[in-house]
């Protein structure tokens, strides 16, 4: 992986990315697994009056581990749209369990909340990912794939990346990585 825009000691964000996420309170290895759990606990306690049920994903659940309540900016302007900040607190999507369910069953896999965005926990999208870490948004005017995993996928929020807006003919085999984002 090439280290071109990154910071100095660290590979894994793009240095804008990596400015945001520590303006917010990150670190590498910052860690709040009581706070995940509780989350964990809330969604699978939470049954709609229809009986849908959210899936709770060891993946989501590290990320809400790693990034949970941080309110995080983009600190600059899109590159292709308005670039968004970003809330990890699945909570805002307690009620969404049929809507990522039905987005899961379209995709042929399981769907878990992640956060939203907007860092007010009201967002414009809920963020959500699936049982192979490829990161979604679903807002009012329809589903997104925001990328492989959620490091791309918060690259291509806080950085105004354009989202590929998902059809009826997507499936997870043949969803497109964002420019720049790592190869599945």
């Amino acid at each position: 992986m090439s280290t071109a825009g990154r910071h100095p000691g660290t590979t894994r964000f793009a240095a804008p990315v990596d400015d945001a996420l520590r303006a917010a309170g990150w670190w590498p290895g910052r860690r709040d697994i009581r706070q995940a759990e509780v989350w964990a606990d809330a969604l699978r306690a939470h049954t709609t009056p229809a009986g849908h049920q959210h899936a709770v994903l060891a993946s989501a659940v590290e990320i809400w581990a790693e990034f949970g309540t941080l309110p995080i900016v983009p600190s600059g302007p899109g590159r292709e749209v308005a670039p968004t900040s970003v809330l990890i607190d699945p909570t805002p999507a307690l009620h969404a369990a049929r809507t990522l369910g039905d987005l899961g069953r379209a995709l042929e896999t399981d769907i878990c909340p992640l956060g939203v965005e907007g860092v007010d926990g009201r967002g414009e999208a809920l963020l959500a990912i699936d049982t192979a870490g490829r990161v979604y948004g679903v807002d009012p005017a329809g589903d997104w794939y925001l990328g492989p995993d959620f490091d791309a996928a918060l690259t291509t929020l806080l950085l105004g990346e354009r989202p590929h807006r998902l059809t009826p003919a997507d499936r997870p085999g043949t969803l497109p990585a964002p420019e720049g984002a790592r190869p599945e």
